[in-house]
Protein backbone atom coordinates (compact mmCIF):
# COMPACT_ATOMS: atom_id res chain seq x y z
CA UNK A 1 0.00 0.00 0.00
CA UNK A 2 1.40 3.57 -1.34
CA UNK A 3 1.82 6.19 1.68
CA UNK A 4 -0.93 7.80 -0.10
CA UNK A 5 -3.54 5.12 0.20
CA UNK A 6 -2.37 4.63 3.79
CA UNK A 7 -3.01 8.12 4.26
CA UNK A 8 -6.38 8.40 2.79
CA UNK A 9 -7.23 5.36 4.75
CA UNK A 10 -6.13 6.30 7.93
CA UNK A 11 -8.01 9.52 7.12
CA UNK A 12 -11.47 8.06 6.26
CA UNK A 13 -11.34 6.22 9.73
CA UNK A 14 -10.96 9.15 11.35
CA UNK A 15 -13.69 10.87 10.19
CA UNK A 16 -15.99 7.51 10.49
CA UNK A 17 -14.93 7.88 14.54
CA UNK A 18 -15.78 11.61 14.26
CA UNK A 19 -18.74 11.31 12.86
CA UNK A 20 -20.11 8.85 15.58
CA UNK A 21 -18.79 11.00 18.52
CA UNK A 22 -21.27 13.58 16.75
CA UNK A 23 -24.00 11.83 15.35
CA UNK A 24 -26.76 11.33 18.46
CA UNK A 25 -27.47 7.77 19.43
CA UNK A 26 -31.18 6.28 20.03
CA UNK A 27 -31.90 6.67 23.51
CA UNK A 28 -32.35 3.11 24.82
CA UNK A 29 -35.01 4.40 27.74
CA UNK A 30 -36.67 7.56 28.50
CA UNK A 31 -36.89 8.78 31.76
CA UNK A 32 -39.75 12.03 32.02
CA UNK A 33 -39.41 14.63 34.80
CA UNK A 34 -41.06 12.67 38.35
CA UNK A 35 -42.03 16.45 39.18
CA UNK A 36 -41.55 15.97 42.79
CA UNK A 37 -39.39 15.38 45.59
CA UNK A 38 -37.93 12.48 46.85
CA UNK A 39 -39.41 11.59 50.55
CA UNK A 40 -38.54 13.80 53.38
CA UNK A 41 -37.15 11.57 56.15
CA UNK A 42 -33.95 11.98 58.20
CA UNK A 43 -32.84 9.96 61.57
CA UNK A 44 -30.47 10.88 63.64
CA UNK A 45 -30.31 9.68 67.64
CA UNK A 46 -30.38 11.74 70.60
CA UNK A 47 -28.50 9.69 73.54
CA UNK A 48 -30.50 5.90 72.57
CA UNK A 49 -33.39 7.64 71.51
CA UNK A 50 -33.93 7.20 67.31
CA UNK A 51 -35.37 11.07 66.28
CA UNK A 52 -37.02 10.99 62.58
CA UNK A 53 -37.81 14.12 60.86
CA UNK A 54 -40.95 13.54 58.91
CA UNK A 55 -42.00 16.76 55.90
CA UNK A 56 -45.23 17.85 56.05
CA UNK A 57 -44.18 19.74 53.17
CA UNK A 58 -44.13 24.04 52.45
CA UNK A 59 -46.31 26.58 52.75
CA UNK A 60 -45.60 29.44 50.04
CA UNK A 61 -46.77 32.94 50.49
CA UNK A 62 -46.28 36.14 49.23
CA UNK A 63 -44.15 38.41 50.69
CA UNK A 64 -45.68 41.83 51.95
CA UNK A 65 -46.03 44.39 54.53
CA UNK A 66 -47.80 42.77 57.40
CA UNK A 67 -45.70 39.34 57.85
CA UNK A 68 -43.64 40.85 59.93
CA UNK A 69 -45.42 43.73 62.12
CA UNK A 70 -42.07 45.92 63.41
CA UNK A 71 -39.89 45.63 60.46
CA UNK A 72 -40.38 47.26 56.90
CA UNK A 73 -40.67 45.22 53.85
CA UNK A 74 -37.45 46.21 52.25
CA UNK A 75 -35.48 44.70 55.45
CA UNK A 76 -37.40 41.28 55.17
CA UNK A 77 -36.23 41.78 51.58
CA UNK A 78 -32.66 42.52 52.52
CA UNK A 79 -32.73 39.33 55.44
CA UNK A 80 -34.17 36.89 52.54
CA UNK A 81 -31.61 38.32 49.63
CA UNK A 82 -28.62 37.72 52.92
CA UNK A 83 -29.82 33.89 53.00
CA UNK A 84 -29.57 33.83 49.58
CA UNK A 85 -33.42 33.17 49.28
CA UNK A 86 -36.02 35.11 46.79
CA UNK A 87 -37.28 38.24 48.15
CA UNK A 88 -40.73 37.98 46.63
CA UNK A 89 -42.20 35.33 48.68
CA UNK A 90 -41.41 33.07 51.54
CA UNK A 91 -41.25 29.53 51.65
CA UNK A 92 -42.31 27.78 55.16
CA UNK A 93 -41.45 24.52 56.35
CA UNK A 94 -43.63 22.28 58.21
CA UNK A 95 -41.78 19.22 59.75
CA UNK A 96 -42.54 16.30 61.89
CA UNK A 97 -40.07 14.85 64.66
CA UNK A 98 -41.11 11.46 65.63
CA UNK A 99 -39.17 10.08 68.93
CA UNK A 100 -38.62 6.54 68.99
CA UNK A 101 -37.36 6.05 72.84
CA UNK A 102 -37.14 1.75 72.28
CA UNK A 103 -40.23 1.48 74.45
CA UNK A 104 -42.74 4.64 73.28
CA UNK A 105 -43.12 6.26 69.52
CA UNK A 106 -43.85 9.43 70.09
CA UNK A 107 -45.16 11.90 66.98
CA UNK A 108 -44.45 16.26 68.41
CA UNK A 109 -47.18 17.80 66.48
CA UNK A 110 -49.47 16.23 63.94
CA UNK A 111 -48.84 18.59 60.66
CA UNK A 112 -51.34 19.91 58.43
CA UNK A 113 -53.55 16.96 57.60
CA UNK A 114 -53.71 17.98 53.73
CA UNK A 115 -55.91 21.08 54.91
CA UNK A 116 -54.04 24.03 54.11
CA UNK A 117 -51.43 24.83 51.33
CA UNK A 118 -52.80 22.15 49.53
CA UNK A 119 -50.93 22.29 46.61
CA UNK A 120 -47.58 22.19 48.28
CA UNK A 121 -48.33 20.70 51.89
CA UNK A 122 -50.11 17.32 53.69
CA UNK A 123 -47.00 15.28 52.68
CA UNK A 124 -46.63 13.60 56.33
CA UNK A 125 -48.48 10.70 55.79
CA UNK A 126 -46.87 9.79 52.78
CA UNK A 127 -43.46 10.43 54.38
CA UNK A 128 -44.00 8.74 57.25
CA UNK A 129 -44.65 5.55 55.31
CA UNK A 130 -41.51 5.71 53.31
CA UNK A 131 -40.13 6.04 56.88
CA UNK A 132 -41.91 2.60 57.68
CA UNK A 133 -44.06 4.36 60.87
CA UNK A 134 -47.37 2.86 60.49
CA UNK A 135 -49.20 5.82 62.42
CA UNK A 136 -51.35 3.13 64.00
CA UNK A 137 -47.64 2.72 66.09
CA UNK A 138 -48.06 6.11 67.38
CA UNK A 139 -48.44 5.94 71.25
CA UNK A 140 -48.76 9.53 72.14
CA UNK A 141 -48.99 13.03 69.77
CA UNK A 142 -47.65 16.10 71.80
CA UNK A 143 -48.86 19.08 70.79
CA UNK A 144 -47.06 22.51 70.90
CA UNK A 145 -49.77 24.57 70.29
CA UNK A 146 -52.91 24.91 68.23
CA UNK A 147 -52.26 26.36 65.21
CA UNK A 148 -53.92 24.78 62.13
CA UNK A 149 -50.54 23.49 60.89
CA UNK A 150 -49.87 21.80 64.32
CA UNK A 151 -53.15 20.42 64.93
CA UNK A 152 -54.99 19.66 61.60
CA UNK A 153 -53.24 16.27 61.20
CA UNK A 154 -54.83 14.95 64.42
CA UNK A 155 -57.82 13.59 61.91
CA UNK A 156 -58.37 12.50 58.56
CA UNK A 157 -60.10 14.33 55.80
CA UNK A 158 -63.01 11.90 56.46
CA UNK A 159 -63.15 13.05 60.02
CA UNK A 160 -61.26 10.07 61.95
CA UNK A 161 -58.60 10.27 64.02
CA UNK A 162 -55.05 9.75 62.35
CA UNK A 163 -53.51 7.90 64.90
CA UNK A 164 -56.58 5.74 65.98
CA UNK A 165 -53.91 3.92 69.09
CA UNK A 166 -52.56 6.85 70.22
CA UNK A 167 -53.32 9.38 73.08
CA UNK A 168 -53.01 12.90 72.82
CA UNK A 169 -51.31 15.60 74.86
CA UNK A 170 -52.00 19.15 74.84
CA UNK A 171 -51.00 22.18 76.85
CA UNK A 172 -53.13 22.72 79.44
CA UNK A 173 -53.44 26.74 79.16
CA UNK A 174 -53.73 26.28 75.77
CA UNK A 175 -56.84 23.81 76.20
CA UNK A 176 -58.10 26.55 78.78
CA UNK A 177 -57.82 29.23 75.87
CA UNK A 178 -59.35 27.77 72.84
CA UNK A 179 -62.03 26.12 75.03
CA UNK A 180 -63.14 29.14 76.62
CA UNK A 181 -66.70 30.50 75.30
CA UNK A 182 -65.86 34.04 76.87
CA UNK A 183 -62.52 33.83 75.26
CA UNK A 184 -64.51 33.12 72.09
CA UNK A 185 -67.21 35.81 72.58
CA UNK A 186 -64.34 38.61 72.61
CA UNK A 187 -62.37 37.40 69.37
CA UNK A 188 -62.06 39.33 66.65
CA UNK A 189 -63.37 37.55 63.67
CA UNK A 190 -60.34 35.91 62.55
CA UNK A 191 -59.99 34.53 65.60
CA UNK A 192 -63.61 33.51 66.31
CA UNK A 193 -62.53 31.53 62.89
CA UNK A 194 -59.35 29.78 64.91
CA UNK A 195 -62.01 28.96 67.93
CA UNK A 196 -64.29 27.16 66.02
CA UNK A 197 -61.80 25.05 63.60
CA UNK A 198 -59.84 24.25 66.60
CA UNK A 199 -63.24 23.16 68.14
CA UNK A 200 -64.22 21.03 65.35
CA UNK A 201 -60.54 19.54 64.82
CA UNK A 202 -60.32 18.03 68.40
CA UNK A 203 -64.20 16.84 68.44
CA UNK A 204 -62.99 13.25 67.29
CA UNK A 205 -59.91 13.27 69.62
CA UNK A 206 -61.54 14.33 72.91
CA UNK A 207 -61.86 11.03 75.02
CA UNK A 208 -58.41 10.49 74.15
CA UNK A 209 -56.56 14.18 75.02
CA UNK A 210 -55.00 14.71 78.32
CA UNK A 211 -53.67 18.11 79.52
CA UNK A 212 -49.98 18.82 80.56
CA UNK A 213 -48.18 21.28 82.15
CA UNK A 214 -45.05 23.72 81.58
CA UNK A 215 -41.77 22.88 82.97
CA UNK A 216 -42.63 19.59 83.91
CA UNK A 217 -41.19 16.04 82.18
CA UNK A 218 -44.61 14.76 80.52
CA UNK A 219 -43.16 11.33 79.02
CA UNK A 220 -39.70 9.96 80.23
CA UNK A 221 -37.33 11.87 78.58
CA UNK A 222 -39.55 14.51 77.11
CA UNK A 223 -39.91 17.64 79.23
CA UNK A 224 -42.30 20.65 78.50
CA UNK A 225 -40.63 23.57 78.84
CA UNK A 226 -43.35 26.95 78.50
CA UNK A 227 -42.47 29.66 76.10
CA UNK A 228 -45.34 31.64 75.49
CA UNK A 229 -46.30 34.44 73.34
CA UNK A 230 -46.49 32.88 70.04
CA UNK A 231 -49.42 31.44 71.46
CA UNK A 232 -51.30 31.18 75.11
CA UNK A 233 -49.80 28.33 75.77
CA UNK A 234 -47.07 27.57 73.70
CA UNK A 235 -44.71 24.67 74.42
CA UNK A 236 -41.17 24.20 73.36
CA UNK A 237 -39.57 20.40 74.27
CA UNK A 238 -36.69 18.75 75.96
CA UNK A 239 -35.28 15.58 74.61
CA UNK A 240 -32.98 13.84 76.95
CA UNK A 241 -31.68 10.62 76.76
CA UNK A 242 -28.61 10.04 78.84
CA UNK A 243 -26.02 12.63 79.02
CA UNK A 244 -27.31 14.23 75.44
CA UNK A 245 -30.49 16.03 74.75
CA UNK A 246 -32.34 18.25 72.03
CA UNK A 247 -33.81 21.16 72.49
CA UNK A 248 -37.16 21.22 70.40
CA UNK A 249 -37.82 24.60 69.36
CA UNK A 250 -41.86 24.65 67.86
CA UNK A 251 -42.93 27.82 66.60
CA UNK A 252 -40.43 30.04 69.06
CA UNK A 253 -39.23 31.43 65.64
CA UNK A 254 -40.56 31.13 62.17
CA UNK A 255 -38.00 30.71 59.31
CA UNK A 256 -34.73 31.19 60.63
CA UNK A 257 -33.31 34.11 58.10
CA UNK A 258 -35.55 36.09 59.32
CA UNK A 259 -36.45 35.29 63.56
CA UNK A 260 -33.28 33.58 64.66
CA UNK A 261 -31.00 36.30 62.79
CA UNK A 262 -33.55 39.09 64.18
CA UNK A 263 -34.93 37.76 67.20
CA UNK A 264 -36.42 40.88 67.81
CA UNK A 265 -38.67 40.96 65.10
CA UNK A 266 -42.70 39.83 65.02
CA UNK A 267 -44.58 37.66 62.95
CA UNK A 268 -47.88 38.42 62.28
CA UNK A 269 -48.69 34.98 63.67
CA UNK A 270 -47.45 35.70 67.57
CA UNK A 271 -50.50 36.45 69.53
CA UNK A 272 -48.82 38.43 72.42
CA UNK A 273 -45.54 39.53 70.10
CA UNK A 274 -43.81 41.25 73.38
CA UNK A 275 -44.23 37.72 74.85
CA UNK A 276 -43.08 35.65 72.08
CA UNK A 277 -39.87 37.61 71.71
CA UNK A 278 -39.42 37.26 74.97
CA UNK A 279 -39.51 33.55 74.65
CA UNK A 280 -37.72 34.01 71.78
CA UNK A 281 -34.64 34.92 73.37
CA UNK A 282 -34.70 32.95 76.42
CA UNK A 283 -35.04 29.75 74.15
CA UNK A 284 -32.29 31.00 71.85
CA UNK A 285 -29.66 31.91 74.55
CA UNK A 286 -30.42 28.94 76.09
CA UNK A 287 -29.45 26.70 72.76
CA UNK A 288 -26.51 28.62 72.27
CA UNK A 289 -25.17 29.04 75.87
CA UNK A 290 -25.64 25.39 76.19
CA UNK A 291 -24.57 24.19 72.61
CA UNK A 292 -27.78 22.11 72.55
CA UNK A 293 -28.88 20.90 69.02
CA UNK A 294 -32.05 21.99 67.71
CA UNK A 295 -35.27 21.05 66.00
CA UNK A 296 -37.54 23.55 64.99
CA UNK A 297 -41.05 23.35 63.15
CA UNK A 298 -40.38 25.85 60.45
CA UNK A 299 -36.74 25.72 59.51
CA UNK A 300 -35.41 24.28 56.24
CA UNK A 301 -36.10 20.26 56.50
CA UNK A 302 -34.53 18.15 58.20
CA UNK A 303 -34.87 21.16 60.11
CA UNK A 304 -31.89 20.33 63.09
CA UNK A 305 -28.43 22.08 63.90
CA UNK A 306 -27.27 24.19 66.57
CA UNK A 307 -27.89 27.92 67.72
CA UNK A 308 -24.93 30.19 67.45
CA UNK A 309 -24.95 33.53 69.46
CA UNK A 310 -23.47 36.14 67.08
CA UNK A 311 -23.86 39.69 68.73
CA UNK A 312 -26.89 40.65 69.74
CA UNK A 313 -28.63 38.50 67.19
CA UNK A 314 -28.20 34.63 66.41
CA UNK A 315 -27.39 32.44 63.01
CA UNK A 316 -28.80 28.62 62.63
CA UNK A 317 -26.24 26.26 62.06
CA UNK A 318 -27.52 23.50 60.07
CA UNK A 319 -26.26 19.43 61.21
CA UNK A 320 -24.34 17.99 58.33
CA UNK A 321 -26.14 14.97 56.89
CA UNK A 322 -25.32 11.41 57.73
CA UNK A 323 -25.47 8.27 56.94
CA UNK A 324 -24.65 7.28 59.62
CA UNK A 325 -27.00 7.11 62.96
Amino acid sequence: MTDLTRRAALATGAAAALASLISPTPSLAVAPPSGRQAPGVYRYRVGDFEMTSISDGVGIRKLDDTFVRNATVDQVKAALEEAFLPTDRLTIPYTQLVVNTGGRLVLLDAGTGARISLETAGLMMDNMAAAGIDPRAIDTVIISHFHADHIFGLVTRDGQPAFPNAEVLVPEPEWAFWTDEGQASRATERLKTQFESIQKTFEPVRKVVKQYRGDTEILPGIEAISARGHTPGHMVFRVSSGSDQLLVLSDTTNHPALFVRNPGWHAMFDMDPEMAEASRRRILDMAAADRTRVQSYHFPFPATGHIAKDGDRYAFVPSAWTSVL
